[in-house]
């Protein structure tokens, strides 16, 4: 039996998947990061890290893919020459500074005790004033750029990060050959070459990048305006060739497949965005499909026939998502992290718990109402600064009402991404839920349904991304001639299988009064805040 493997890597952990391509899914495991998320000292330091820091150490995503992939290998009872080929998702924009050969500063012996020589995570919030500033020369010099990305740039993206490093480390910024995304350097790692030949993602550039396929990456004119020393950031440190995920970046390396477990040789697929990939793995092919990838944060991922500028979207990327349709993303930076920090705050044990008890709470939590920023604003405001916020609490209330009003506050957010889509012309015509959220917080999920008024529908794979990773494996070694072949092969839910979350109408009569109150508050906290 063959079969293609799938590598998301997340926040925690990576996880392989091994799927054959008539979709079944043989085995998943799973592997942690030995240092997770590095966010309260440098490892060998107790020096404590800025509290906007989060970084990773770059070996953990090598040591447990291995260890990932040589167990899921075991658990299907597979040999390596079954595996076809290999598709790899990754958070974004986690990057890293490099040397030529691929070597990350961070482990070089100067610069392992200098935080920017590390790699930054997607959720590292350090680059505000950096993302500030690109975002006031863009907008005075009326760059074209910033229409593909709802008008501003956030400071989870690439270049802000990159700019951060040359105002706070110059010494750092000034060492590094090439700055690249983490999946993209992982990828490089199996695949070799030297740094010129580097496969670069279209999709990770595309929508944390601020690269088209028309205009590539932003003017040398814009960047010096921007930084002096910044002006030749692309053509010096950011080598490569760009390629879309699904196409090969080439064969597994002999050391590389020693590493794994795998054959020489093995086809791989050019990275992808994890949320992105949460779209072949939700099986949605055509347009209109907004697919909801629902985890730590959650990513909204649209394929459609038409190409709008929206307020506040992380980009629309023509082909950014699937060949042959303009690909949008919005997102929530603070969503299962938000619900985990509630649970820790107020003491409980799990949330299974202060879900019961917050499901039979009635829409409105009593009167408590939460504005969600509680890792900043990402659409449609996108400003990593806003705070988040409870109100109308009394002595009466207590973790439920806190987590319901939480719920209900992160459903609005979707709600107002929603009707902002559609009011700039692009069709919203079904909602797919994927992720890890959905499987084990089904509560969650009925109040998005009764507060868009709108079905929603959950794929019974739990591991979504990790199975777009794996289609676009099999694309890659060519088992497909389209995306659309792979993923309806792959991807789509047999009868009766996928759960469907139908809205309380009642519900959502009274959420519609609420969801304007919401507005208001949100309007409110981002005004004072400025």
């Amino acid at each position: 039996m063959n079969a293609s493997l799938g590598l998301d890597f997340g926040t925690e952990s990576v996880r392989a998947l091994l799927v054959t391509s008539t979709g079944q899914e043989l085995a998943s495991k799973a592997a942690p990061y030995r240092h997770g998320q590095i966010i309260k000292h440098l490892p060998g330091s107790l020096e404590p890290l800025p509290p906007q820091f989060a970084l990773q150490h770059p070996e953990d995503w090598l040591l447990a893919a291995a260890k990932a992939v040589r167990s899921v290998l075991r658990a299907a009872k597979l040999d390596a020459a079954s595996v076809l080929g290999i598709g790899v998702d990754f958070t974004s924009c986690t990057m890293l500074p490099t040397q030529s050969d691929g070597t990350p500063l961070c482990l070089l012996e100067r610069f392992a005790q200098e935080p920017h020589a590390w790699p930054k995570l997607w959720k590292h919030h350090g680059a505000q004033k950096q993302a500030d500033h690109m975002n006031g020369v863009a907008r005075a010099r009326n760059e074209p750029f910033l229409r593909q990305y709802g008008g501003g740039i956030g400071l989870e993206w690439f270049f802000p990060k990159m700019l951060e490093v040359l105002e706070s480390a110059p010494e750092v910024y000034h060492a590094t050959d090439v700055w690249l995304e983490a999946g993209d350097w992982f990828v490089w790692q199996l695949v070799g070459g030297p740094a010129q030949a580097i496969p670069r993602s279209t999709c990770q550039a595309g929508y944390k990048g601020l690269w088209n396929a028309r205009d590539g990456y932003p003017s040398e004119d814009y960047l010096a305006a921007v930084h002096p020393h910044f002006a030749s950031v692309v053509k010096d440190k950011m080598p490569g060739r760009l390629l879309a995920p699904g196409q090969s970046a080439g064969g597994l390396t002999r050391d590389a497949a020693k590493k794994l477990g795998l054959l020489e040789g093995t086809p791989l697929s050019v990275a992808t965005i994890d949320a992105h990939a949460g779209v072949p793995g939700a099986g949605a092919a055509e347009a209109g499909t907004l697919v909801m990838v629902m985890g730590t944060s959650s990513c909204h991922m649209l394929n459609s026939n038409h190409e709008h500028f929206v307020q506040g979207t992380a980009g629309v990327v023509k082909d950014g998502i699937l060949p042959g349709f303009f690909g949008y993303e919005t997102g929530q930076a603070a969503v299962g992290d938000a619900f985990e920090w509630l649970r820790k705050l107020t003491g409980q044990n799990n949330l299974s718990a202060i879900s019961n008890e917050a499901s039979a709470i009635v829409p409105g939590a009593e009167g408590v109402r939460c504005v969600d920023w509680f890792n900043g604003c990402r659409t449609p405001l996108m400003d990593g600064s806003l705070t988040g916020a409870f109100t109308g609490l009394t002595l009466h209330h207590g973790p439920a009402h806190l987590y319901r009003a939480l719920l209900e506050a992160s459903a609005f957010g979707l709600r107002w991404i929603v009707e902002m889509i559609r009011e700039s012309g692009v069709p919203v015509e079904r909602f797919n839920a994927t992720g890890g959220l959905p499987h084990h917080n089904p509560l969650a999920v009925q109040v998005y349904a009764d507060v868009l008024g709108e079905p929603i529908t959950v794929h019974p794979s739990k591991q979504g991304s990790a199975l777009g990773a794996a289609i676009l494996g099999a694309l890659a070694a060519n088992v497909f001639e389209t995306p659309q072949q792979a993923i309806l092969a792959m991807a789509t839910p047999g009868e009766g299988t996928a759960a469907v979350f139908h809205p309380n109408l009642h519900h959502h009569a009274l959420y519609s009064a609420i969801y304007r109150e919401y507005r208001r508050l949100g309007a409110f906290f981002s005004e004072h805040q400025q």
